[in-house]
């Protein structure tokens, strides 16, 4: 079977309800669920967050981290790193964790290197994307960390299950690709009932064509991976997506002096997030 036929495959069992998954990213989408439900209420999200530790760990870390932590005082107890935070930044960070343990699925080296350089491609984004969003296209900079995070989702479905299908990744994926992991990100997304406005921006990614002046959820995110240093790995060529071209469109649609400075100014913002992001 070649590439082309098996992601088709996987899109359709994905598309018909079968989203395999290893069991730790299970805990991590039930934790998600937990946080997401409207009759979770403080001291229920901080049971259950309690109950994960490494997503205590990041939950704590991220309220102390200098983008959330204006005041200067350091937090210890979940509880209150739970308050300080909100639970849409919990919940995001529990689908971090979830997309990170998907990361650390794939057995062989090479599929390990690509899940190591998809994953911090990701969080670059995802930190940029929440910054880009306050300062650049005013968008909800928690929905455009979440798309951020979650853009991708194909690639990391594609590695936790490319141990079926041996020699799959050797060559990385190309043009003739492109349809067919779309075609899984799209299923994997609706399986995961991401939001309708996330699943748009998304689509607006991988168009690639950024809207001028950059307004846009979708905007948010192209602007995120084209400042991002971190090559995309998997797919790289989305439709009518140029790297240098994009680079030159941000300064001519932003303004070189003005970008630099927004990037200057919130460098420690970055920065902060892209360390809790990283574990």
């Amino acid at each position: 079977m070649n590439r082309v036929d098996i992601l088709k495959e996987l899109a359709a069992e994905v598309s018909e309800g079968k989203l395999s998954l290893p069991a730790s990213v299970n805990v991590a989408l039930r934790v998600r669920e937990a946080l997401d439900s409207p009759e979770c209420h403080i001291d229920m999200a901080a049971r259950v967050v309690q109950a994960e530790p490494i997503l205590s760990a990041r939950v704590v870390a991220m309220a102390n981290a200098a983008v959330f932590n204006i005041s200067g005082n350091e937090i210890t107890d979940v509880r209150t790193a739970v308050s300080r935070l909100g639970f849409r930044v919990v919940s995001n960070l529990a689908t971090v964790m979830m997309v990170r343990q998907m990361a650390q699925s794939p057995n062989t080296r090479a599929e390990r290197q690509i899940a190591a350089k998809l994953w911090e491609y990701t969080t670059h984004v995802a930190s940029l994307a929440r910054m880009l969003a306050r300062q650049v296209t005013h968008q909800d900079p928690e929905a455009a960390m979440f798309a951020a995070v979650v853009h991708d989702i194909g690639g990391f479905y594609l590695l936790s299950r490319a141990a079926e299908f041996p020699g799959m990744l050797n060559e990385g994926l190309g043009e003739d690709d492109a349809e067919g992991e779309l075609a899984l990100g799209r299923a994997v997304l609706k399986a995961l009932t991401v939001p309708q406005a996330v699943m748009e921006a998304i689509e607006v990614f991988w168009a690639g064509y950024l809207a001028l002046p950059p307004v846009s959820l979708g905007d948010t995110l192209l602007l995120a991976s084209d400042l991002t240093p971190i090559e995309r790995p998997l797919l790289s060529n989305v439709q009518g997506y140029n790297r240098p071209e994009a680079v030159a469109n941000i300064d001519m649609v932003v303004g070189q002096q003005k970008l630099q400075a927004i990037l200057d100014e919130s460098r420690e913002e970055v920065d902060s997030l892209l360390a809790v992001l990283r574990f």
